[in-house]
């Protein structure tokens, strides 16, 4: 019998980027750079989200944007 720590590598999210790592790429057809806040899993129905903390914000709609929740398929590490 394991304990919890061995319970939850074997079932839990593995995440792909870490706090910090750099990112570019495009939310609302609008391009951006920032910086990874968190990446997680809150639910199995929307999967994995990436929160980013921008280096410009973003207007949208009339509202100011500093950082955004973004999935993995609309970014990319910046170089």
């Amino acid at each position: 019998m394991g304990n919890q720590t061995d319970y939850f590598n074997r079932i839990g999210y593995k995440h792909v980027y870490d706090m910090g790592d750099r990112v570019i790429g495009k939310w609302n057809k609008i391009p951006f750079v920032g910086t990874v806040g968190n990446d997680r899993l809150i639910n199995h129905v929307t999967g994995p989200e990436i929160t980013v903390h921008l280096d410009l914000p973003i207007k949208y709609m009339d509202v100011v944007y500093n950082f955004i929740i973004v999935k993995h398929k609309d970014i990319k590490p910046y170089k």
